[in-house]
């Protein structure tokens, strides 16, 4: 098998992604920093021997971070979507994002300090909401309609009625 890696998302940065792939690779398991590329020479918004490109995986998935400065943001378009088991685990995850500067938003999203939007997701949620009985379905939407980071053991209750 090859360590050979045919695509991978590239996300711009404002001048930290080093820093951006640090707090991922401490967040998650399965995630490092790979490598980290300077530039060779000046370039319109760096110099030469500045931190270019930074590889990194999150949860196994590689990933390129560019310093790219401050022309571009992120914005809800793009999200990342992480499956959890336990509220143990939901609430790590969401509790790592949100500190230190993220931010709360509806339904499981987040935002990390980066501008990065996030979703951490439970299984029981997306088991509760796909549940044949409809109206578990709608009870379980309904309950996660109204809440930031999900709660399982509500989610559980509003399934059951």
């Amino acid at each position: 098998m090859s360590d050979k890696i045919n695509i991978a998302p590239c996300l711009w940065f404002n001048k930290n992604a080093q820093e951006a792939a640090k707090f991922y690779a401490a967040t998650f398991p399965d995630s490092r920093v790979t490598a980290v590329h300077t530039a060779p020479r000046d370039y319109p918004n760096g110099k030469a021997g500045d931190v270019l490109t930074v590889e990194f995986t999150v949860l196994g998935q590689h990933f390129v971070g560019l310093n790219g400065g401050p022309e571009f943001t992120f914005d809800e378009a793009i999200s990342f979507q992480v499956f959890t088991d336990t509220q143990v685990e939901t609430d790590r995850y969401w509790n790592a994002i949100v500190g230190g500067g993220g931010q709360e938003s509806m339904c499981g999203w987040c935002k990390d300090k980066f501008g990065l939007s996030w979703q951490i997701v439970p299984r029981a949620l997306t088991a509760a909401m796909n549940d044949p009985d409809t109206a578990a379905a709608k009870r379980a939407m309904d309950a996660m309609m109204t809440m930031k980071k999900i709660d399982i053991a509500r989610i559980e209750a509003a399934r059951r009625g």
